[in-house]
């Protein structure tokens, strides 16, 4: 019996990848955990391995061509077997399309769906050149695109689907809401003027970034909260440390310090669809890289049960990955929340935007020497702001505040951090 072979999900929000490279060719032999092909995501790319031993019978499809998940890439079976009658990528890619919701410890990681091409989301977008008859029945849609374009007021029959048959997906409808937003802004088409250079397109990092945060800003009611934590003491020992040999950073402590806190506060490790809530029972914290095509959500897994000294180790070796382009599928998905820190760049204080499929993201900015009052005089302490956004279906203002206070002190507390490393 032949044995199809199938683009695999790297990630929740995945619906297609491309395949870059056939590492196998028709009529070779293949045995299982051979390297059979290539992909690319917005995030890394990787290699697919068989599951099967036989001889590889046919490329369902070429290099360089996008393919939805699910579907059939290749078959795999015995000398000169046949294959299904009129078996095709996009005929195979049906199990995908229920789109079933994610598990406690699968919840989104970071996006690697591929934007909708120019042309189909404009025509998506233009209300006066609707894709589709207003007054016709609801085109197929998929679940989580009904399910946003219902909570956005959108109309499906205005978009153009660009899934498999022309099935309306749930980045077509991300593309319109984006676009309606500009027209609502602009009252007209966005386009070039006189003054503008030719446009260039966006990456497709880019427009995949932009397609999540759209979503996170049109579907998630978020509200944030803002403290300043006395790092002084942290500072102190992190140089101490290092006089030693210990190369501990600010980033290390923060990430240390949100695990443990997680853990203390299971309501800010969970997620919700606005109907359910999914409690995790593990927390996979995310730590946001910047790259010069865009940024990435590595996932530190079990951040809670590690030491200090070894989410450092983690942290360097996901970052080092990151720009290298190596990241495994693995490394970009399931985190249940996220730590965005632009303290490095100067920042004073910043508000980041809730990653969908999370509750909350922890903003932290630079640590800044201070005149503070203390008792009756006044000394120079160095402060670090600290911003949580979160989902307010799950957070309320006062267990965010709670959260985030129960951060600071661990912070501010570099004795506690002395004790876990002695202790490792």
């Amino acid at each position: 019996m032949a044995h199809a072979v199938r683009m695999p999900k790297p990630g929740q929000m995945t619906e297609e990848c491309l395949l870059t490279l056939w590492r196998k060719a028709e009529g070779e032999l293949v045995a299982k955990g051979d390297v059979l092909f290539e992909i690319e995501t917005d995030k890394s790319t990787m290699e697919v391995e068989s599951f099967h031993d036989g001889v590889l019978l046919r490329h369902v499809v070429p290099a360089g061509e996008f393919v939805p998940v699910n579907a059939v890439c290749a078959w795999i079976g015995d000398p000169g077997e046949s294959i299904p009658d009129g078996a095709s990528a996009l005929d195979a890619a049906a199990p995908t399309q229920t789109e079933p919701e994610p598990t406690a410890d699968t919840a989104r990681a970071p996006a690697t769906q591929r934007a909708a091409p120019a042309g189909a989301a404009a025509a998506a977008a233009s209300p006066q050149e609707p894709s589709r008859d207003p007054d016709g029945p609801v085109p197929a849609i998929s679940p989580r695109a009904r399910r946003l374009a219902s909570a956005s007021g959108l109309d499906p029959r205005s978009v153009a689907g660009s899934g498999p048959g022309g099935r309306i997906v749930e980045r077509d409808v991300q593309a319109a809401l984006a676009a309606g937003a500009a027209l609502a802004r602009n009252g007209e088409l966005a386009g070039p003027t006189e003054d503008e250079a030719a446009p260039r397109p966006l990456s497709r990092m880019r427009r995949v970034i932009a397609e999540r945060l759209t979503l996170s800003a049109t579907t998630i009611p978020t509200f944030s909260v803002t403290v300043t934590a006395d790092v002084s003491r942290l500072l102190a020992l992190r140089d101490e440390l290092r006089a030693a040999g210990v190369h501990l950073t600010v980033t290390d402590v923060v990430l240390f310090a949100t695990a443990q806190t997680l853990a203390e506060f299971p309501d800010v490790n969970s997620r919700t669809d606005g109907v359910q809530v999914w409690p995790r029972r593990r927390v996979h914290l995310g730590l946001a890289i910047a790259l010069p095509a865009g940024l990435v959500v590595a996932v530190l897994r079990d951040a809670d049960r590690l030491g200090v000294v070894e989410i450092h180790d983690q942290a360097a070796a996901l970052v080092t990955a990151a720009r290298a382009g190596t990241l495994g599928v693995d490394d970009l998905r399931g985190s249940t929340f996220t730590v965005s820190n632009l303290g490095m760049y100067g920042v004073d204080d910043f508000t980041a935007i809730v990653n969908p499929g999370e509750s909350g993201i922890l903003a932290v900015a630079a640590a800044v020497p201070t005149p503070v009052v203390i008792g009756d005089g006044i000394a120079v302490r160095t402060l670090m702001k600290l911003t949580l956004s979160a989902d307010h279906r799950l957070v309320d203002g006062e267990l965010g505040a709670r959260f985030l206070n129960a951060v600071r002190r661990r912070l501010e507390d570099a004795t506690a951090v002395r004790r876990e490393l002695a202790s490792s």
